[in-house]
């Protein structure tokens, strides 16, 4: 139970590490998503998490016609997004340090 609630509270961080150089289509960003077992989402989690960046200003949507199917909705990070990124990845580097050095048992204190 807890690996499927830290999946999807990593799922929009990841969304955002895919898309900081380039734009995608959801089902692309799923395909990539799924190439790591550990982060392997489903699209009825994946999706929602595309709407919500969206509708929050962090990513800008392009629609374009597909041969194979409907329209393909692509995602591409704004200035909003990019900030929502780096803040993203500042308190993931100190939250792994701190796991980190729990893991290793060390505890702050001992670091003094």
């Amino acid at each position: 139970m807890w690996l499927t609630q830290l999946r999807k509270g990593l799922v929009q961080f990841a969304v955002l590490l895919l898309l900081r150089n380039r734009e995608a289509y959801g089902y692309q960003i799923l395909e990539e998503l799924s190439q790591s077992e550990a982060l392997q989402v489903t699209e009825s989690t994946l999706y929602p998490v595309l709407a919500r960046l969206a509708r929050d200003g962090a990513l800008a949507v392009r629609v374009e016609p597909s041969a194979k199917g409907p329209p393909r909705r692509y995602y591409r990070l704004t200035t909003v997004g990019r900030r929502q990124l780096s803040d993203m990845q500042t308190q993931w580097v100190a939250m792994s340090e701190s796991l980190q050095s729990l893991l290793q048992g060390v505890s702050h204190d001992e670091n003094v």
